[in-house]
């Protein structure tokens, strides 16, 4: 057995013994430690995935340069989900306290496993274990409301993800080859050379409705903003993230394994279309949005418009579509958290209740103002630079009316937020809240601080490897 098989299997070994065992033994002092050893586990399994980049295992997991990337992002807000985690569930039951942590240990190891695979079948396996973890997790605080959102999170994304597949086995068993039929991504781009290019289109338009679920692309979109409402905010933090860049990433494969066919112009015109009604719905609802974590939601589905047109557009568009997935990941992330924190110290979630946040927790103000430029794209934010990459890949291909729709968008986008975050940081609140405002210490916020630093430090410097691996991923892809 090689160096990277023992690797990859003592990971998931691990993360089925720590699970299990966080879920079965009810303490919080054992929960607490073996929570901590995962986040290690996991950031030394992401570098070693780092320095075999390339490398194919058990035929079932390869360590590409997306995957890799991914699972980095993964690895770094696992480190700030566990934290804040810690402190937002410190008061629960030890049942409650040791389940959350036991599905979140699985949804980590669920995601990596779906970063990794190389096949249609294995991830539907990863994809599908997402879900049963991302239930549990939303579940956490045992309401009515949670109840709802939770069963309908799982009939939704478990009938989106079927979809999915059944749209690649149909295309399957149109090729009468037996040794096609395991549907490694090897078999897939043998089958869409030799497959009809009506069944070709098909198969991609089940591909992008299905894994919408998970991408929290327009049509699928409303099961992660409701799953959004109700959640735990660190919890909220990787649906809207990392979980999102599981159904990009199941979108993308099938995309670069079709993009060598003659429905390249087809599945351009899919994901700018899709991209750019999740633009309009995203703006729409963010205008009369009244309860803040559901006004992140819909910036998180604006912000996946933005992906898949950047896909759609191609060239340098390409290059925007990873860069802003990776941004986004950071700045969201920061933002559910900073989020949580307002609860606290508010009181509530509804906008009509929240205020004057700036005399109460100016650390807390000040990190949520930061967090709006940069997901506004506003200089100095990363982000800036994804969307000028868009914008010039439109220029570049003449997609003048896309680019007009596009910006008018995405000034109504800024608008709500705008309006909404200044009124919270400053303005009275309109209503009495329903909870006693709690403290928050000032050092709970240094993660989102060190987030939103990230985002503007790369809007002045990408890193060489960050640099080398997008480019990497997008030279697999149609000039």
């Amino acid at each position: 057995m090689s160096q990277c098989e023992l690797v990859l299997l003592g990971f998931f070994v691990i993360s089925l013994i720590t699970g299990v065992t966080v879920g079965l033994v009810h303490s919080r002092k054992l929960t607490r430690a073996l929570t901590l050893f995962y986040v290690l586990v996991h950031v030394g399994f992401t570098l070693c995935c780092w320095f075999h980049r390339g490398e194919t295992v058990f035929g079932y997991f390869t360590f590409d340069p997306l995957g890799v990337l991914l699972l980095s992002v993964l690895s770094l807000l696992t480190i700030t989900t566990v934290y804040h985690g810690f402190i937002h569930v410190r008061d629960a039951e030890p049942k409650v306290y040791s389940i959350y942590h036991a599905a979140l240990i699985g949804l980590v190891a669920s995601m990596s496993g779906a970063y990794l695979a190389n096949g249609m079948t294995t991830v539907w396996i990863f994809v599908e274990a997402t879900t049963l973890a991302v239930a549990a997790l939303i579940y956490h605080d045992r309401t009515k409301l949670a109840l709802e959102a939770t069963w309908k999170y799982v009939f939704v994304c478990s009938l989106g993800i079927a979809l999915a597949y059944l749209g690649i086995l149909f295309l399957g068993f149109t090729i009468h080859d037996a040794r096609l039929l395991h549907l490694s991504f090897d078999s897939i781009a043998e089958i869409a050379r030799m497959a009809n290019p009506l069944y070709l289109k098909i198969a991609f338009v089940f591909v992008v409705v299905g894994y919408s679920t998970k991408m929290g692309l327009f049509p699928m979109h409303t099961v992660t903003v409701d799953a959004h409402t109700v959640a735990p905010p660190p919890i909220s933090a990787f649906i809207s993230t990392t979980l999102m860049n599981v159904g990009f990433l199941a979108i993308f494969r099938i995309y670069a394994l079709f993009s060598a066919t003659s429905i390249l112009p087809f599945m351009n015109h899919v994901l700018i279309l899709s991209g750019t009604l999740s633009l309009l719905v995203a703006a729409g609802y963010m205008l009369k949005a009244r309860h803040n974590k559901r006004m992140l939601a819909y910036s998180s589905l604006e912000n996946m418009g933005i992906v898949a047109i950047g896909l759609g557009i191609g060239g340098i568009g390409y290059y925007a579509a990873i860069l802003h997935v990776v941004l986004h990941s950071l700045t969201k992330a920061g933002l559910f958290y900073q989020i949580g924190q307002s609860h606290k110290v508010m009181g509530t979630y509804e906008l009509e209740q929240s205020g004057n946040y700036m005399n109460l927790y100016p650390a807390g103000a000040t990190a949520l103002l930061l967090g709006f430029l940069c997901i506004t794209a506003i200089p100095p934010s990363g982000m800036f630079i994804s969307e000028l990459y868009l914008m010039k890949s439109m220029v570049v291909s003449g997609n003048w009316i896309l680019l007009t729709v596009t910006s008018l968008l995405l000034c109504f986008v800024i608008y709500a937020l705008l309006t909404r975050v200044l009124h919270i940081v400053y303005s009275p609140p309109r209503e009495k809240p329903i909870h006693e405002p709690m403290k928050v210490n000032p050092l709970q916020t240094l993660t989102q601080y060190f987030l939103f630093g990230l985002v503007v430090f790369i809007c002045f410097a990408q890193p060489a490897p960050l640099r080398e691996l997008i480019e990497s991923i997008v030279n697999t892809l149609p000039k």
